[in-house]
Protein backbone atom coordinates (compact mmCIF):
# COMPACT_ATOMS: atom_id res chain seq x y z
CA UNK A 1 0.00 0.00 0.00
CA UNK A 2 3.12 1.85 0.22
CA UNK A 3 3.24 2.26 -3.09
CA UNK A 4 0.02 3.73 -3.45
CA UNK A 5 0.68 7.56 -4.09
CA UNK A 6 -2.61 9.24 -4.67
CA UNK A 7 -6.83 8.16 -4.19
CA UNK A 8 -7.35 7.48 -7.96
CA UNK A 9 -4.90 4.53 -7.74
CA UNK A 10 -7.39 2.65 -5.97
CA UNK A 11 -9.82 2.47 -8.17
CA UNK A 12 -7.84 0.59 -10.45
CA UNK A 13 -6.98 -1.48 -7.12
CA UNK A 14 -10.89 -2.11 -6.63
CA UNK A 15 -11.56 -3.17 -10.27
CA UNK A 16 -9.27 -5.89 -10.17
CA UNK A 17 -10.61 -6.78 -6.44
CA UNK A 18 -14.38 -7.34 -7.51
CA UNK A 19 -16.21 -9.05 -9.47
CA UNK A 20 -17.22 -6.88 -12.50
CA UNK A 21 -21.24 -6.52 -11.67
CA UNK A 22 -20.01 -4.86 -7.79
CA UNK A 23 -17.21 -2.54 -9.51
CA UNK A 24 -19.67 -1.77 -12.13
CA UNK A 25 -22.64 -1.30 -9.26
CA UNK A 26 -19.81 1.07 -7.69
CA UNK A 27 -18.56 2.72 -10.22
CA UNK A 28 -21.52 3.51 -12.95
CA UNK A 29 -23.82 6.49 -13.64
CA UNK A 30 -27.00 7.39 -15.01
CA UNK A 31 -26.89 7.21 -18.69
CA UNK A 32 -24.14 9.03 -20.55
CA UNK A 33 -22.57 9.39 -17.29
CA UNK A 34 -22.45 12.95 -18.59
CA UNK A 35 -22.54 14.18 -14.80
CA UNK A 36 -20.68 11.15 -13.21
CA UNK A 37 -17.59 12.49 -15.26
CA UNK A 38 -18.87 16.41 -14.87
CA UNK A 39 -18.65 16.32 -11.20
CA UNK A 40 -14.72 15.21 -11.28
CA UNK A 41 -13.81 17.73 -14.23
CA UNK A 42 -15.17 20.65 -13.41
CA UNK A 43 -13.15 21.01 -10.34
CA UNK A 44 -10.18 20.97 -12.60
CA UNK A 45 -11.72 24.30 -14.05
CA UNK A 46 -11.41 26.34 -10.70
CA UNK A 47 -8.09 27.59 -10.23
CA UNK A 48 -6.36 28.73 -7.28
CA UNK A 49 -5.43 32.18 -6.31
CA UNK A 50 -2.87 31.49 -3.29
CA UNK A 51 -1.24 34.02 -0.60
CA UNK A 52 2.60 34.14 0.01
CA UNK A 53 4.31 35.54 3.24
CA UNK A 54 1.97 34.36 5.40
CA UNK A 55 3.15 31.81 8.86
CA UNK A 56 2.06 28.62 7.87
CA UNK A 57 4.41 26.85 10.39
CA UNK A 58 1.49 24.95 11.96
CA UNK A 59 -1.53 24.06 9.94
CA UNK A 60 -5.24 23.51 12.21
CA UNK A 61 -7.35 21.64 9.64
CA UNK A 62 -10.02 20.72 12.52
CA UNK A 63 -13.99 21.86 12.55
CA UNK A 64 -17.30 20.87 13.97
CA UNK A 65 -20.23 19.47 12.24
CA UNK A 66 -23.30 20.60 14.30
CA UNK A 67 -21.20 21.07 17.14
CA UNK A 68 -19.16 17.74 16.83
CA UNK A 69 -15.17 18.43 16.31
CA UNK A 70 -13.69 16.29 13.31
CA UNK A 71 -9.96 16.31 12.26
CA UNK A 72 -10.78 17.81 9.11
CA UNK A 73 -14.23 18.89 6.92
CA UNK A 74 -13.76 15.76 5.66
CA UNK A 75 -16.76 13.03 5.77
CA UNK A 76 -17.80 9.79 4.79
CA UNK A 77 -20.78 10.21 2.26
CA UNK A 78 -23.43 7.34 2.32
CA UNK A 79 -22.83 4.40 0.05
CA UNK A 80 -24.65 1.13 0.06
CA UNK A 81 -23.59 -2.42 0.46
CA UNK A 82 -19.93 -2.39 1.47
CA UNK A 83 -20.31 -6.10 1.96
CA UNK A 84 -19.96 -6.42 -1.57
CA UNK A 85 -16.60 -4.23 -1.61
CA UNK A 86 -14.74 -6.65 1.14
CA UNK A 87 -12.23 -8.21 0.34
CA UNK A 88 -11.33 -10.05 3.48
CA UNK A 89 -15.24 -11.69 3.18
CA UNK A 90 -14.42 -12.94 -1.04
CA UNK A 91 -11.41 -14.21 0.40
CA UNK A 92 -13.10 -16.32 3.52
CA UNK A 93 -16.03 -17.18 1.22
CA UNK A 94 -13.69 -19.71 -0.37
CA UNK A 95 -11.95 -20.78 2.52
CA UNK A 96 -14.65 -22.00 4.15
CA UNK A 97 -16.94 -22.81 1.78
CA UNK A 98 -14.09 -25.26 0.29
CA UNK A 99 -12.53 -26.36 3.14
CA UNK A 100 -14.61 -26.19 5.93
CA UNK A 101 -18.26 -26.23 4.62
CA UNK A 102 -19.82 -24.22 7.05
CA UNK A 103 -23.06 -22.05 5.66
CA UNK A 104 -22.75 -18.63 4.44
CA UNK A 105 -24.66 -17.71 7.54
CA UNK A 106 -21.66 -18.21 9.84
CA UNK A 107 -19.19 -16.80 7.08
CA UNK A 108 -21.60 -13.52 6.75
CA UNK A 109 -21.58 -12.98 10.96
CA UNK A 110 -17.32 -13.42 11.38
CA UNK A 111 -15.73 -12.45 8.30
CA UNK A 112 -17.85 -10.03 6.02
CA UNK A 113 -17.00 -6.69 7.98
CA UNK A 114 -18.38 -4.20 5.22
CA UNK A 115 -19.34 -1.14 7.26
CA UNK A 116 -18.17 -1.79 10.61
CA UNK A 117 -14.49 -2.02 8.82
CA UNK A 118 -15.46 1.68 7.09
CA UNK A 119 -17.17 2.70 10.67
CA UNK A 120 -13.69 1.61 12.24
CA UNK A 121 -11.24 3.73 9.80
CA UNK A 122 -13.54 6.75 10.38
CA UNK A 123 -13.37 6.89 13.89
CA UNK A 124 -9.36 6.18 13.79
CA UNK A 125 -9.34 9.43 11.43
CA UNK A 126 -11.69 11.48 13.89
CA UNK A 127 -14.20 11.87 11.31
CA UNK A 128 -18.07 11.24 10.39
CA UNK A 129 -19.59 8.41 8.72
CA UNK A 130 -22.86 8.66 7.66
CA UNK A 131 -24.32 5.44 7.43
CA UNK A 132 -26.37 4.19 4.89
CA UNK A 133 -29.85 3.15 4.99
CA UNK A 134 -28.75 0.82 2.73
CA UNK A 135 -26.26 -0.99 4.90
CA UNK A 136 -25.56 -4.10 4.59
CA UNK A 137 -24.82 -4.58 8.16
CA UNK A 138 -27.22 -3.74 10.73
CA UNK A 139 -27.63 -0.13 12.16
CA UNK A 140 -26.44 -1.51 15.69
CA UNK A 141 -23.68 -4.01 14.10
CA UNK A 142 -22.04 -0.66 12.86
CA UNK A 143 -22.68 1.65 16.26
CA UNK A 144 -21.03 -1.20 18.38
CA UNK A 145 -18.32 -1.68 16.45
CA UNK A 146 -16.53 1.10 17.80
CA UNK A 147 -17.04 4.91 19.44
CA UNK A 148 -17.73 7.29 16.92
CA UNK A 149 -20.19 10.19 15.88
CA UNK A 150 -22.33 8.70 13.09
CA UNK A 151 -25.18 9.85 10.92
CA UNK A 152 -28.02 7.82 9.63
CA UNK A 153 -28.82 8.48 5.83
CA UNK A 154 -32.39 8.08 5.15
CA UNK A 155 -34.94 6.65 2.67
CA UNK A 156 -38.47 7.41 2.33
CA UNK A 157 -40.23 3.92 1.92
CA UNK A 158 -44.19 3.39 1.01
CA UNK A 159 -44.06 1.78 4.29
CA UNK A 160 -44.07 4.15 6.74
CA UNK A 161 -43.90 2.51 9.74
CA UNK A 162 -40.57 0.70 8.55
CA UNK A 163 -38.98 4.25 7.96
CA UNK A 164 -40.45 5.35 11.13
CA UNK A 165 -39.12 2.18 13.03
CA UNK A 166 -35.93 2.40 11.48
CA UNK A 167 -35.17 6.09 12.97
CA UNK A 168 -36.23 5.03 16.15
CA UNK A 169 -33.58 2.67 15.89
CA UNK A 170 -30.97 5.16 15.30
CA UNK A 171 -31.92 7.16 18.20
CA UNK A 172 -31.66 4.23 20.24
CA UNK A 173 -28.22 2.95 18.78
CA UNK A 174 -26.53 6.46 19.07
CA UNK A 175 -26.57 8.29 15.76
CA UNK A 176 -26.53 12.30 15.89
CA UNK A 177 -28.33 13.24 13.19
CA UNK A 178 -30.85 11.88 10.26
CA UNK A 179 -29.40 12.81 6.51
CA UNK A 180 -32.61 12.51 4.40
CA UNK A 181 -32.04 12.07 0.76
CA UNK A 182 -34.77 13.42 -1.78
CA UNK A 183 -33.21 13.08 -4.99
CA UNK A 184 -34.26 9.62 -5.49
CA UNK A 185 -38.79 9.62 -6.85
CA UNK A 186 -37.45 6.74 -8.79
CA UNK A 187 -33.84 5.12 -9.70
CA UNK A 188 -31.76 7.09 -12.35
CA UNK A 189 -31.34 4.76 -15.27
CA UNK A 190 -28.10 2.81 -14.34
CA UNK A 191 -27.44 0.88 -17.58
CA UNK A 192 -24.30 -1.00 -16.47
CA UNK A 193 -26.60 -2.65 -13.45
CA UNK A 194 -29.12 -2.87 -16.35
CA UNK A 195 -26.54 -5.11 -18.66
CA UNK A 196 -25.28 -7.08 -15.29
CA UNK A 197 -28.79 -7.60 -14.12
CA UNK A 198 -27.69 -6.27 -10.80
CA UNK A 199 -29.15 -8.31 -8.09
CA UNK A 200 -29.44 -6.10 -4.46
CA UNK A 201 -28.44 -8.44 -1.52
CA UNK A 202 -30.98 -8.90 1.17
CA UNK A 203 -30.60 -5.55 4.03
CA UNK A 204 -30.42 -6.99 7.07
CA UNK A 205 -31.88 -3.69 8.76
CA UNK A 206 -35.39 -4.76 7.10
CA UNK A 207 -35.24 -8.49 7.76
CA UNK A 208 -39.00 -9.72 8.55
CA UNK A 209 -39.80 -6.11 8.10
CA UNK A 210 -41.28 -6.69 4.50
CA UNK A 211 -40.11 -9.13 1.50
CA UNK A 212 -36.61 -7.81 -0.27
CA UNK A 213 -36.84 -10.96 -3.08
CA UNK A 214 -36.46 -9.59 -6.38
CA UNK A 215 -36.34 -11.45 -9.24
CA UNK A 216 -36.22 -9.10 -12.46
CA UNK A 217 -36.68 -11.37 -15.47
CA UNK A 218 -34.67 -8.45 -17.08
CA UNK A 219 -32.73 -5.22 -16.42
CA UNK A 220 -31.54 -4.07 -12.63
CA UNK A 221 -32.84 -5.72 -9.60
CA UNK A 222 -31.86 -2.72 -7.73
CA UNK A 223 -34.37 -0.79 -10.05
CA UNK A 224 -37.24 -3.32 -9.20
CA UNK A 225 -36.86 -3.10 -5.48
CA UNK A 226 -36.26 0.99 -5.83
CA UNK A 227 -39.70 1.01 -7.49
CA UNK A 228 -41.31 -1.22 -5.48
CA UNK A 229 -39.97 0.16 -1.95
CA UNK A 230 -39.78 3.39 -2.12
CA UNK A 231 -42.28 6.21 -1.89
CA UNK A 232 -42.31 8.55 -5.04
CA UNK A 233 -44.78 10.92 -2.95
CA UNK A 234 -42.22 12.09 -0.78
CA UNK A 235 -42.64 16.40 -0.70
CA UNK A 236 -42.16 19.35 0.91
CA UNK A 237 -44.66 18.58 3.79
CA UNK A 238 -43.33 15.48 4.92
CA UNK A 239 -40.59 17.05 6.32
CA UNK A 240 -43.04 17.81 9.46
CA UNK A 241 -43.83 14.04 9.42
CA UNK A 242 -40.17 13.50 9.68
CA UNK A 243 -40.08 15.83 12.36
CA UNK A 244 -42.62 14.95 14.27
CA UNK A 245 -40.89 11.22 14.57
CA UNK A 246 -37.49 12.55 15.60
CA UNK A 247 -35.52 15.20 17.72
CA UNK A 248 -32.35 14.27 15.87
CA UNK A 249 -31.13 17.77 13.64
CA UNK A 250 -32.03 16.69 9.81
CA UNK A 251 -30.26 17.38 6.88
CA UNK A 252 -31.75 17.07 3.26
CA UNK A 253 -29.22 15.76 0.93
CA UNK A 254 -29.78 16.15 -2.90
CA UNK A 255 -30.14 19.97 -3.15
CA UNK A 256 -28.82 21.25 -6.77
CA UNK A 257 -30.80 25.13 -6.91
CA UNK A 258 -31.11 27.76 -4.54
CA UNK A 259 -34.94 27.86 -5.06
CA UNK A 260 -34.50 24.67 -3.24
CA UNK A 261 -32.32 25.63 -1.00
CA UNK A 262 -34.96 28.45 0.68
CA UNK A 263 -37.43 25.83 0.47
CA UNK A 264 -35.11 23.41 2.96
CA UNK A 265 -34.81 26.29 5.05
CA UNK A 266 -38.42 27.23 5.07
CA UNK A 267 -39.02 23.74 5.68
CA UNK A 268 -36.70 24.23 8.85
CA UNK A 269 -34.13 21.58 8.36
CA UNK A 270 -30.74 22.00 10.50
CA UNK A 271 -27.99 21.76 7.28
CA UNK A 272 -28.21 21.17 2.84
CA UNK A 273 -25.69 18.49 1.45
CA UNK A 274 -25.65 19.63 -2.20
CA UNK A 275 -25.56 16.58 -4.64
CA UNK A 276 -26.48 15.06 -7.25
CA UNK A 277 -26.18 11.07 -5.92
CA UNK A 278 -22.81 11.09 -7.67
CA UNK A 279 -24.39 10.95 -11.10
CA UNK A 280 -26.73 8.29 -10.65
CA UNK A 281 -29.58 9.86 -11.04
CA UNK A 282 -30.18 12.48 -13.55
CA UNK A 283 -28.09 12.83 -16.30
CA UNK A 284 -27.19 16.13 -17.63
CA UNK A 285 -28.02 17.83 -13.99
CA UNK A 286 -25.11 20.16 -13.20
CA UNK A 287 -21.59 19.15 -11.70
CA UNK A 288 -22.38 19.84 -7.97
CA UNK A 289 -19.14 22.25 -7.08
CA UNK A 290 -20.54 24.57 -10.01
CA UNK A 291 -23.62 25.43 -8.42
CA UNK A 292 -22.61 25.34 -5.03
CA UNK A 293 -21.59 28.96 -4.40
CA UNK A 294 -25.45 29.63 -5.98
CA UNK A 295 -27.19 27.84 -2.94
CA UNK A 296 -24.82 29.04 0.10
CA UNK A 297 -25.62 32.18 -1.43
CA UNK A 298 -29.22 31.60 -0.78
CA UNK A 299 -29.23 30.51 2.45
CA UNK A 300 -26.78 33.29 3.35
CA UNK A 301 -25.52 31.35 6.79
CA UNK A 302 -28.77 30.09 7.73
CA UNK A 303 -28.19 26.98 8.00
CA UNK A 304 -24.55 24.99 7.26
CA UNK A 305 -24.11 23.94 3.90
CA UNK A 306 -21.94 20.60 2.75
CA UNK A 307 -21.03 19.15 -0.35
CA UNK A 308 -20.89 16.06 -1.94
CA UNK A 309 -19.76 14.98 -5.47
CA UNK A 310 -16.21 14.45 -7.15
CA UNK A 311 -13.71 14.94 -4.59
CA UNK A 312 -10.72 12.94 -5.33
CA UNK A 313 -7.95 15.62 -3.88
CA UNK A 314 -7.40 17.53 -1.25
CA UNK A 315 -7.34 20.30 -3.23
CA UNK A 316 -10.71 19.92 -4.11
CA UNK A 317 -11.60 20.01 -0.40
CA UNK A 318 -10.03 23.54 -0.66
CA UNK A 319 -11.93 24.85 -3.63
CA UNK A 320 -15.57 23.38 -1.58
CA UNK A 321 -14.79 25.33 1.09
CA UNK A 322 -13.21 28.53 -0.09
CA UNK A 323 -16.97 28.42 -2.61
CA UNK A 324 -18.79 28.24 0.83
CA UNK A 325 -18.88 24.35 1.70
CA UNK A 326 -18.75 23.89 5.66
CA UNK A 327 -17.40 20.20 5.22
CA UNK A 328 -16.85 17.57 2.40
CA UNK A 329 -18.40 14.17 1.65
CA UNK A 330 -16.55 11.36 -0.02
CA UNK A 331 -18.03 8.31 -1.43
CA UNK A 332 -16.89 6.36 -4.38
CA UNK A 333 -12.97 6.66 -3.49
CA UNK A 334 -14.38 5.23 0.39
CA UNK A 335 -15.70 1.90 -1.51
CA UNK A 336 -12.41 1.92 -3.73
CA UNK A 337 -10.28 1.81 -0.75
CA UNK A 338 -12.54 -0.54 1.08
CA UNK A 339 -12.46 -2.80 -1.80
CA UNK A 340 -8.86 -2.45 -2.25
CA UNK A 341 -7.12 -2.89 1.38
CA UNK A 342 -10.41 -3.51 3.66
CA UNK A 343 -10.32 -1.29 6.89
CA UNK A 344 -6.37 -0.16 6.41
CA UNK A 345 -7.51 1.05 2.80
CA UNK A 346 -10.28 3.48 4.16
CA UNK A 347 -7.78 4.85 6.49
CA UNK A 348 -5.71 5.57 3.70
CA UNK A 349 -7.94 6.95 1.35
CA UNK A 350 -9.06 9.69 4.09
CA UNK A 351 -5.67 10.43 5.17
CA UNK A 352 -4.08 11.11 1.93
CA UNK A 353 -7.21 13.43 0.90
CA UNK A 354 -6.37 15.26 4.21
CA UNK A 355 -2.58 15.07 4.05
CA UNK A 356 -3.51 17.06 0.06
CA UNK A 357 -5.52 19.28 2.09
CA UNK A 358 -2.69 20.34 4.36
CA UNK A 359 -0.60 20.94 1.82
CA UNK A 360 -2.97 23.31 -0.27
CA UNK A 361 -3.50 24.73 2.52
CA UNK A 362 -0.20 25.77 3.36
CA UNK A 363 0.98 26.47 -0.22
CA UNK A 364 -2.20 28.58 -0.25
CA UNK A 365 -1.26 30.73 2.84
CA UNK A 366 -3.78 29.65 5.45
CA UNK A 367 -2.91 28.47 8.56
CA UNK A 368 -6.83 27.34 9.49
CA UNK A 369 -9.99 26.73 8.27
CA UNK A 370 -11.47 30.22 8.56
CA UNK A 371 -8.41 31.73 6.57
CA UNK A 372 -9.89 29.91 3.74
CA UNK A 373 -12.09 32.58 1.60
CA UNK A 374 -13.57 33.10 -1.54
CA UNK A 375 -10.90 35.26 -2.66
CA UNK A 376 -8.19 32.05 -2.86
CA UNK A 377 -10.14 30.39 -5.83
CA UNK A 378 -11.20 31.64 -9.52
CA UNK A 379 -14.04 30.00 -10.92
CA UNK A 380 -14.79 29.44 -14.95
CA UNK A 381 -17.29 31.88 -14.68
CA UNK A 382 -14.79 34.71 -13.37
CA UNK A 383 -11.98 33.48 -15.99
CA UNK A 384 -15.26 34.05 -18.57
CA UNK A 385 -15.96 37.43 -17.40
CA UNK A 386 -12.51 38.60 -17.68
CA UNK A 387 -12.08 37.76 -20.89
CA UNK A 388 -14.99 40.26 -21.88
Amino acid sequence: MDQIVNVEEFQELAKRALPKMYFDFYNGGAEDQHTLKENVEAFRRIMFRPRVLVDVSKIDMSTSILGYPISAPIMIAPTGNHKLAHPKGLFSLCFITCISGFGILWFDCLFMLGETATAKAAAACNTIMIVSYMSSCTIEEIASSCYAVRFLQLYVYKRRDVTAQMVKRAEKAGFKAIVLTVDVPKLGRREKDIKNKMIPPKLKNFEGAFSMEVRPNKGSGVEAFTSRAFDSSLSWKDIEWLRSITELPILIKGILTHEDALKAVEAGVDGIVVSNHGGRQLDYSPATITVLEEIVQAVGGSIPVFFDGGVRRGTDVFKALALGAKAVLIGRPIVYGLAAKGEDGVKKVIEMIKNEFEITMALSGCPTIADITRNHVRTENEKLHSLL
